[in-house]
């Protein structure tokens, strides 16, 4: 046990900061915007203490708070942090600053309301807390109310803050997409809901909690479930595994449940949009590694073969579909999709190279979805229009803008020396010990990748400068704060990945051994008859 309380401050920091802004009087935008700013700030300060004190080769779970909440039905208030959570934590906490910054006038859309700029920054803030304590739940129930309502300030985010120049259709269907994020997302975390409350059933039955009452205790359910003392049948447990699955897939997105996500991207500010891609849908895959695997080893195993085979179409379904667009934020959209199926491909794979990898895809996913998504967002509100054909010879007139656009593209077809290089690497050596044909398709998309980012660097910012281009101006001081940070984290993580992994793989370890997977063992073809004659042969 810890004894101050910083896991909760770190998730109660951002709420008393969305609080203290809506607190501000209407006229001042700008204070409103810094203090915002600010706590997100100190937000990651703290996770950066944190870090610090968690140690990577200790207990899996540290930093443990537990208080009682409803004991009459096995609830507890318990929040602790391992490895994975721990870096997806930093992620979070890294990023929102960015965002804020990034998104400083995007409340200029949304006609001329006195508080706009507020809700706004509050709303962004919410999302991190309810994020962060997403990634610190040790209750199952406790995870359950922050994965729903994290829907709430999202949605408004959606619906009620568009792009600054999109065309009348787009500003007709940002609501009908928020609608559909909502609801996508609503009917997933139904399903997980009638899950939770049957698991809690199965706990109560075999007399895990108190006075007769189930329990909720994530930790609890874990070792009861991996020494096969949960009194279920697999036939129970594989419906439950599904139903906390979907809700999961529907978050992460993965194919075929992906739809509601370029919808919500492009119909979002870049900020919002950064914010759903990069740190909300990865409640979803974090939330496969440690409620699916942990809570159901056994259907995990059994439905991983059609998982594996659902990320793999997700990852081709993405890169084709990005190729074919004309709109570049729904094309890199589209690029998330291929994205999230190798991070649950390498779930998936149950080894510990592709986990590892799959994990520290989330985070360089993040920053190189950041920095594309963000620069692009820069461009389009320069030009005022999505459609790829209307720009030409950028790099003529903005050439930071281009080169950040042209790292960050690198980046995302993960090109060797850049941050997701060693987790898409690591994802499909991890992958092809235990699925080769998996693995071999998958590899496809590196192709596809080098299709759809270099074709769209090529005609958005090289040949000659097409009318309506000429005006576009290079990255303000503003825009190159924001920039900076993610380009030197590409460049960082892709020569040294270390500082990550030195977090990730001890968790990994851990839940491969309490699930009780192994790596598959190499093997080596035994030589031919033959040939091992003429060796013995030869040294007689």
């Amino acid at each position: 046990m810890s004894s101050y309380p910083w896991l909760t401050t770190l998730w109660l920091l951002p709420v008393v900061g969305a609080v203290a802004v809506l607190a501000v009087p209407a006229a001042h935008k700008t204070v409103a915007r810094g203090l915002a700013l600010t706590v997100s700030a100190a937000v990651l300060a703290l996770g950066l203490v944190i870090a610090t004190r968690f140690d990577p080769g200790g207990a899996q779970f540290q930093l443990v708070e537990s208080h009682e909440w409803i004991p009459a039905f096995g609830a507890g208030y318990t929040l602790g942090v391992d490895g994975i959570a721990m870096v997806l934590v930093l992620l979070t906490a890294a990023l929102v600053p960015l965002l804020i910054l990034a998104g400083w006038h995007d409340d200029r859309e949304v006609g001329t309301g006195k508080r706009v700029a507020h809700t706004y920054m509050a709303l962004i803030l919410l999302v991190e807390a309810m994020v962060l304590m997403s990634f610190l739940a040790l209750d199952i129930l406790l995870f359950y109310v922050f994965f729903e309502a994290m829907l709430i300030p999202m949605y408004f985010l959606i619906g009620g803050f568009g792009p600054r120049t999109v065309d009348a259709q787009v500003r007709q269907q940002r609501s009908r997409a928020a609608v559909k994020f909502l609801l996508y997302n609503l009917f997933g975390g139904l399903i997980m809901l009638a899950a939770v409350i049957g698991l809690y059933v199965i706990t109560a039955r075999d007399g895990l909690g108190t006075d007769g009452a189930g329990t909720f205790d994530f930790r609890t359910v874990v070792a009861a479930a991996n020494a096969g003392e949960l009194g279920a049948t697999p036939a129970v447990l594989n419906a439950l595994f599904l139903g906390f699955m979907f809700a999961f897939a529907v978050k992460a997105p993965l194919w075929p449940l992906h739809t509601w996500l370029p919808d919500a991207a492009v119909a979002a500010t870049p900020s919002s949009a950064v914010l759903m891609m990069a740190v909300v849908d990865k409640v979803g895959t974090f939330a496969m590694l440690r409620y699916c695997l942990l809570l159901f080893p056994d259907a995990s195993s059994t439905y991983a073969p059609l998982v594996v085979t659902l990320a793999v179409i997700g990852i081709i379904y993405g890169a084709l579909l990005a190729i074919g667009q004309t709109d570049v934020m729904r094309l890199i959209a589209y690029t998330s999709i291929s994205h999230f199926g190798f991070i649950i491909l390498g779930i998936f794979a149950m080894t510990s190279q592709g986990q590892s990898g799959a994990t520290l895809y989330m985070v360089n996913h993040g920053i190189s979805t950041a920095a594309l998504f963000l620069v692009a967002g820069f461009l389009v509100s320069r030009r005022g229009t999505r459609v790829i054909a209307e720009y030409g010879g950028v790099q003529k007139v903005a050439p930071v803008l281009a080169g950040t656009f042209f790292i960050a593209g690198l980046a995302t077809l993960s090109l060797p020396g850049l941050a997701p290089f060693v987790s898409e690497f690591l994802v499909l050596v991890g992958t092809f010990s235990r699925y080769q044909v998996a693995a071999i398709v998958a590899t496809a998309a590196l192709v596809l990748a080098a299709v759809y980012v270099l074709w769209l660097y090529q005609r958005m910012m090289t040949g000659p400068v097409k009318k309506g281009s000429e005006h576009i101006y290079d990255l303000v001081p503003r825009e190159m704060v924001v920039v900076a940070p993610l380009i030197a984290a590409l460049l960082f993580f892709g020569v040294y990945p270390k500082p990550v992994l030195d977090f990730i793989n001890p968790a990994v370890d851990q839940t491969l051994t309490t699930i009780g997977v192994e790596d598959p063992a190499p093997t080596v073809p035994a030589p031919e008859a033959g040939a091992a004659d003429l060796q013995e042969g030869g040294h007689k």
